[in-house]
C-alpha cells in the first residue's frame, strides 16, 4: 500500500497511518469513533470480513458477509462527515453514489460497545 493514499475516513492522515492498521493488522480501534471511521474505510475498500468481525456477536446473525460486500461494491463511497461522537455513539453522514450514480446520504447514529477492551458496532438509528 502506498504511503501517500489519503484515508477515506476524512482524518487527513494517510491510510497506512490511520485506518489500515485496524482493517489489515488486527490492531483494535481505541474508540468508538475510530472504529466507525475504520468501518467507513472498510466499505470503501470492500473489506466485508472486517465489517462482519467488528459487528458485535449478538448482531452478526442478522447480517452476512456477502450482503455487506454487495452493498459496499454497489456504491461509490465519497466522504464521511462525523456530526457528533460520544463514548459509545457516533452520529455521521456517509455520502455515496448508488448503483445508478445518484447521490445518496446515509445518516445514522450508531451505537458501539466495548467488550473485553475491543470496540464493536451494535446497531444504528437511521435518519
Amino acid at each position: 500500500m502506498s504511503n501517500n493514499i489519503p484515508c477515506p475516513c476524512g482524518s487527513e492522515l494517510n491510510l497506512e497511518q490511520c485506518c489500515s492498521p485496524y482493517i489489515y493488522d488486527g490492531v483494535g480501534a481505541p474508540t468508538a469513533e475510530k472504529l466507525m471511521r475504520s468501518r467507513f474505510t472498510a466499505y470503501t475498500l470492500h473489506e466485508a470480513t472486517y465489517l462482519f468481525n467488528t459487528t458485535h456477536i449478538s448482531e452478526r446473525r442478522y447480517t452476512h458477509k456477502s450482503d455487506i460486500l454487495a452493498w459496499a461494491k454497489q456504491n461509490t463511497w465519497q466522504k464521511l462527515e462525523v456530526i457528533k461522537s460520544t463514548e459509545n455513539t457516533v452520529e455521521f453522514k456517509a455520502y455515496f453514489l448508488d448503483e445508478n450514480q445518484k447521490p445518496q446520504i446515509h445518516h445514522e447514529k450508531s451505537t458501539f460497545i466495548n467488550f473485553e477492551n475491543v470496540w464493536y458496532y451494535v446497531d444504528g438509528k437511521f435518519y
